[in-house]
């Protein structure tokens, strides 16, 4: 195909290539990219402009195509369904970069979709959306101001390495993804392990001169194909209409107080009342609720950005490095595992820790290597935390996004599986919101792990830092806990979590263009003083983990067996390890390797493992048992010591006394305490019964009862005495009696042969 080009660029002993022209030409733009093997075609659509509409609607998809890794679906369709978390990350990813370079008032709908087709397993595919959609767009008439690129940086051993694979990222103690166009950085997403704000700077500084190098290359695209641009002219607002909302605006007395305490929904009322009064003068024509709406946020936002600038004040007067009022408090709830109740100002979170068997993990079907995930937090963010109705719906991009943040802080200070064989899960579900709910579910789940007894290293505490810029000077303002409105009205939302000790998670994102010289150092600062005062607070509610699971947990027993014994605790068709769980009422879990993780409440684990210690043990001289009568016979009783294994307690051995019958001291079903006393070369065990813990000695076997021999016999054998026998019994009851006592006969028979046998 003679429009079928193709570029490349090495990056370390990585090659990344484009190719652009050959699929999807019917979109407005598209490019093949390529690390290494994994390969991600990109395409930008768009749409018509949506009357009234006062938002950029964007929508990037993260397609994630099972085949690329040469697999089927494991749903019952057997085909991609609902994005994976994986997936709907990666499109969030992608989308906080490339939806600030869009010019501000553009309404049109943009559709940018990434679809994996190949995969290494070995190079992620996230950061190439960023890249592919940068192209993309750059390539198509839409009015895109890019550049932009992403690039994942990790550090093993102190060095720091751009794009690892999933097993260097597995080895980092840095994993950070770091987004941004010629003049600045634009989003920021990372993981760490308690890492120190100055090894992050550096961190960032490699990315941005690999993301400088990757924008370059991006142009030299562009310049080689030329496209004309749309050009986009925002409209105007009516000049009549925006005096006359401004001065409805300052002529309510009470903003300051609307924007404190009511925040949204005082800001909505106050639109609608002007919007109200506006239109029953009837001297505007063509008012629409949204223009007036937008004139009044516009405005609002002028009157807190210049306050904090020019005065240092915010809308609840508090100064910019001022926290709200912080509360904590763990064990809310009964009967759970633990609880975490954490408070900043009106926001509010309480988190749920949930420990569960180890089977319990949840097993993942992505393209992305790795089977299982043991640690799982979920954020839930219902309409009624910000006073409003809504439909109770299954978790948004957003929860999603907010809950994998969460998981990412807490990760580093998790106990492995080895030291705690649990499978975990937090809930955390916002009650009231007012700003930052994903940092203070950081907070609520810290104490929800302590409280449920699991041994984290140290608590996690998270803080939103805000910023306000004035365009008309080079001054800015950072403002620590930013509160709903300073969130919507500023100009960035950047998080911080972590330790004492370090950083385990940051996300950055901002509306502008550029950020601020030397801005970094100054907000890690003050990040680090006020993670440090939620830590303190924290602290006050609960100093460390609690010694001991919570004791509605289950508790967790771990043994190893040999991988030949597993058949004998899985028994035939399972009847055995079902046996386990119903008796001691806990979950059994077999590995292929001979681990075994038995999970039940109270001491019923410990119960079982001792039992199936028992059952892959074999029988020796001295063992002691707690076995079951199963069948009785003359000369003594069989006891059931382990499934599939009886032992037999001759009668000489079933008492310390002298005993006539065995009937006499046991019978079917009885539960007796014994011990082995041989295991013949044949595997044959002979038992003696436990009396009070002193085992019955045995008696010798002349010492024996002996059967009543006083009868006489003829020469044949047969007896002569015949004095018992009636004369009244006629012959046919001679026949019975006889069969009787041939069958009476046969069983001493059999019985002599058994018990000779042993």
């Amino acid at each position: 195909m003679e429009n079928v080009k193709n570029y490349e660029l090495m990056l370390g002993e990585r090659k990344l290539s484009i190719e652009i022209g050959k699929l999807a030409q019917q979109t407005n733009g598209s490019c093949l990219i390529n690390l290494q093997d994994t390969t991600l075609l990109v395409t930008a659509t768009d749409g018509e402009s949506r009357p009234g509409t006062d938002f950029f609607p964007l929508t990037i998809d993260f397609e994630e195509r099972m085949y690329s890794i040469g697999k089927i679906p494991g749903s019952f369709f057997k085909r991609e369904g609902r994005p994976t978390t994986d997936a709907i990350l990666s499109a969030r990813m992608t989308d906080r970069p490339i939806r600030p370079m869009f010019p501000k008032g553009y309404t049109r709908d943009v559709q940018v979709v990434c679809t994996v087709m190949a995969s290494d397993r070995e190079n992620p595919a996230d950061v190439l959306g960023t890249i592919g959609a940068s192209i993309s767009l750059g390539l198509s008439t839409l009015p895109f101001e890019g550049p932009v690129s992403s690039v994942r940086v990790g550090r093993i051993d102190g060095e720091l390495i751009a794009f690892p694979t999933y097993d260097e990222i597995a080895e980092s103690d840095i994993e950070l993804i770091v987004s941004g166009n010629k003049d600045s950085i634009l989003m920021i997403e990372a993981g760490t392990k308690e890492i120190s704000e100055e090894a992050i700077i550096e961190a960032i500084e490699f990315a941005s001169e690999i993301i400088k190098a990757l924008n370059e290359f991006q142009e030299t695209i562009f310049k080689d194909n030329s496209v004309k641009k749309d050009i986009f002219v925002p409209k105007e607002t009516n000049s009549e209409i925006a005096a006359a909302v401004i001065s409805a605006v300052n002529k309510h007395d009470d903003v300051a107080s609307i924007l404190n305490q009511e925040g949204f929904k005082g800001v909505n009322a106050l639109c609608s009342t002007i919007y109200e009064n506006l239109s029953a003068e009837e001297k505007i024509e063509d008012l629409e609720f949204n223009l007036v709406k937008s004139i009044v946020e516009k405005e609002l936002k002028n009157r807190i950005r210049t306050k904090v600038i020019q005065e240092g004040v915010r809308i609840d007067g508090r100064k910019n490095d001022d926290i709200r009022e912080l509360t904590a408090e763990v064990g809310v709830l009964p009967r759970v595992h633990g609880t975490g109740l954490f408070s900043r100002g009106a926001t509010q979170v309480l988190s749920v820790a949930t420990l569960g068997n180890i089977a319990e993990k949840q097993r993942l079907d992505n393209i992305s290597p790795g089977e299982y995930k043991r640690y799982m937090h979920h954020y839930n963010f219902p309409a009624f935390s910000v006073g409003e109705a809504g439909f109770m719906r299954g978790p948004g991009r957003r929860e999603i996004g907010h809950g994998m943040l969460a998981e990412k802080a807490l990760m580093p200070v998790l106990p492995n599986e080895e030291e705690f064989p649990y499978a975990i899960r937090v809930v955390s579900d916002v009650l009231s919101s007012n700003g930052s709910t994903s940092q203070a579910s950081i907070c609520g789940s810290s104490l929800a792990l302590m409280d449920a007894g699991v041994p984290i290293t140290a608590p996690v505490a998270g803080i939103a830092m805000g910023l306000i810029t004035d365009s008309d000077s080079d001054k800015f303002a950072i403002l620590t806990d930013i509160a709903g409105m300073e969130d919507a009205f500023g100009d960035m939302d950047f998080k911080v979590a972590g330790t004492k000790q370090g950083i385990t998670a940051i996300q950055l994102d901002i509306k502008l263009k550029k950020l601020p010289e030397n801005f970094l150092n100054d907000v890690f600062n003050k990040a680090k003083i006020a993670r440090e005062q939620i830590l303190k607070v924290m602290e006050n509610a609960i100093q460390s983990p609690r010694a001991e699971v919570s004791e509605h947990a289950p508790t967790i027993e771990i043994i190893t067996i040999d991988k030949e014994k597993i058949g004998a605790v899985i028994g035939q068709g399972g009847k055995v390890i079902r046996g386990i769980e119903e008796e001691f009422d806990c979950t059994v879990n077999i590995e292929d390797e001979g681990v075994i993780h038995i999970s039940g409440l109270k001491d019923n684990a410990s119960k079982a493992k001792d039992f199936i210690l028992v059952l892959v043990t074999d029988p020796e001289v001295g063992n002691t048992y707690e076995g079951e009568v199963v069948r009785i016979t003359d000369f003594g009783a069989f006891v059931n010591i382990i499934p599939g294994k009886d032992g037999l307690v001759h009668i000489s051995a079933l008492d310390n006394e002298r005993v006539e019958k065995v009937t006499d001291v046991v019978k079917e079903g009885d539960k007796i305490d014994v011990q082995i006393i041989e295991v013949d070369r044949m595997g044959r065990i002979n038992l003696t019964r436990i009396i009070d813990g002193v085992p019955v000695e045995t008696k010798k076997r002349e010492d024996r009862p002996q059967k009543d021999r006083n009868f006489k016999r003829n020469n044949n054998g047969n007896s002569r005495d015949r004095n018992n026998r009636s004369r009244n019994f006629k012959r046919g009851n001679d026949k019975e009696n006889n069969k009787e006592d041939d069958k009476e006969n046969d069983k001493e028979k059999s019985d002599k042969a058994e018990e000779r046998s042993w």
